[in-house]
């Protein structure tokens, strides 16, 4: 029986349609569409509107993104819905109520499908019972020998592609140009072993992009995550570190303030996006797509600071001792 070329288009569409979470996608675009519809019209009239007007074009040009990314990269479904419901939300605001609360409850069902989906398993095939051989004589086999090359044969794993977040990285409306290579090794080299950074609560300011660059140390070139933006904070800021001699020291800070075009390059990267979902980012795993907006916080960070460049440094309550005596108690207030 021959099938028609609609018929077959029909089921080639069925079934791309099946891998992916295509509904929640097609809310989002819709979501986009309607938030952006609401205040097109001519420039006179935008301009009237001011700013909700500005960011409900924005709003709905990035959640039509979102359902593209959903239906084109289902992969970043946890990144992208969290990042949709956001937009959703702050709609209600900085829009005309959501576009009149259609566009924003799309938006939210949209993305709460798409964070929820997860690819589906294939069907099990009927296994196919073989036919009955003839009864055989059994063999006397000699005893097998243990393989001597099978405790060097690692087993095998299941690689998952972990989910790309977000996150941190060059911002907002860089000087056209060519991209600012990482620095030369006889300038600036890195230590052997990076220092661990911990802090309860990372904000970028701006928005943010992240890329992959090479950073010179004595054991030559290593891969680094690169993390710039327009300023930073780092609140409880606590770095550990080694001397020359070998010897642990500590940087502690209530509150370190960096500014003026700040850089991170960074080997490793664990922290809570919004506090919510919790990712470890490395230079082989960047956040995808590789850019955050503005709001985007994280907590609980944990990274491994190969070098950091930034134009200014403020920092409150500022304390450096051996990293294995305790914090010095805080002063008592004066009478």
């Amino acid at each position: 029986m021959f099938l028609t070329r609609g018929t077959r288009q029909r089921a080639r569409f069925a079934a791309w349609r099946r891998t992916r979470p295509f509904w929640a996608g097609a809310l989002l675009v819709l979501a986009g569409a309607e938030i952006a519809a609401v205040p097109l019209a001519p420039v006179s009239v935008l301009v009237g509107l001011g700013l909700g007007g500005v960011a409900a074009l924005g709003i709905g040009a990035a959640l039509v993104a979102a359902g593209l990314f959903l239906w084109f990269l289902p992969h970043t479904r946890h990144y992208v819905g969290m990042h949709a419901v956001i937009l959703s939300v702050l709609s209600f605001a900085v829009t005309n109520l959501g576009g009149f609360l259609a566009g924003m409850l799309l938006g939210i069902a949209g993305s709460a499908m798409g964070f929820a989906w997860s690819p589906g398993l294939p069907s099990a095939q009927a296994s196919e019972q073989p036919e009955p051989e003839p009864p055989e004589q059994p063999v006397q086999e000699p005893p097998r020998l243990p393989d001597p090359g099978a405790a060097a044969r690692p087993p095998h794993k299941t690689l998952a592609v972990a989910l790309p977040f977000v996150l941190l990285a060059a911002t907002a409306a860089p000087a056209p140009g060519p991209r600012p290579p990482a620095p030369a090794a006889s300038s600036v080299s890195v230590p052997r072993t990076p220092p661990t950074v911990t802090t309860t609560r990372f904000t970028p300011d701006g928005f943010t992009l992240a890329r992959v660059a090479e950073v010179p140390t004595a054991d030559g070139p290593r891969r680094a995550m690169v993390l710039s933006m327009r300023a930073a904070s780092l609140r409880d800021y606590r770095l550990r570190t080694r001397d020359g001699g070998g010897a642990e020291l500590a940087l502690d800070a209530d509150e370190l303030r960096l500014g003026g075009q700040v850089t991170l390059y960074l080997t490793r990267l664990t922290g809570c996006v919004q506090g919510i979902l919790c990712l470890t980012f490395t230079p082989d795993r960047l956040p995808v797509p590789p850019v955050a907006p503005p709001f985007v916080f994280m907590t609980d960070v944990t990274a491994e600071q190969a070098l950091v460049a930034s134009g200014t440094i403020g920092a409150d309550g500022l304390a450096l001792r051996p990293g294995g005596s305790p914090a010095p108690p805080p002063a008592p207030p004066p009478p």
